[in-house]
Order: structure tokens, then C-alpha cells, then sequence
């Protein structure tokens, strides 16, 4: 796992809040940001093996 972290974890639940107009969920789990961060990681891995793949040594959207 990273340092830093790549998931703003205080960002999700507003994020919920905006995408759930019906408020139908209210509250997020501690446990979604460490979930997230471990999909962005995985998805990451996954661009830069695409890239090098490609020969490239830029990261690219594409590469996602």
C-alpha cells in the first residue's frame, strides 16, 4: 500500500452523498477507503504492465 494513500477517505462519503439521490445509503464503512485503495493499486499495476507492454515509459488513461 502506499504512504500517502490515494483515496481521500473524508471525499467518499461526500461523494456517496452526491451519487445516492435518494439517500437510500447514509453512511460508508470504514473498510470502503481501504477497499478502494487496493483496487486503485490493483488497477494501477495493471496500466503500468500495459504500458511497458506497449514499450511506452509514459502512463497513459488508455493504459486503465
Amino acid at each position: 500500500m502506499t504512504a500517502g494513500g490515494l483515496i481521500v477517505k473524508s471525499n467518499i462519503k461526500k461523494v456517496v452523498k452526491e451519487l445516492d439521490t435518494e439517500n437510500s445509503v447514509p453512511n460508508v464503512a470504514e473498510e470502503v477507503g481501504m477497499a478502494m485503495e487496493r483496487k486503485v493499486e490493483n488497477m494501477l499495476k495493471d496500466a503500468i504492465s500495459r504500458a511497458k507492454e506497449n514499450g511506452r515509459r509514459t502512463l497513459q488513461a488508455r493504459d486503465l
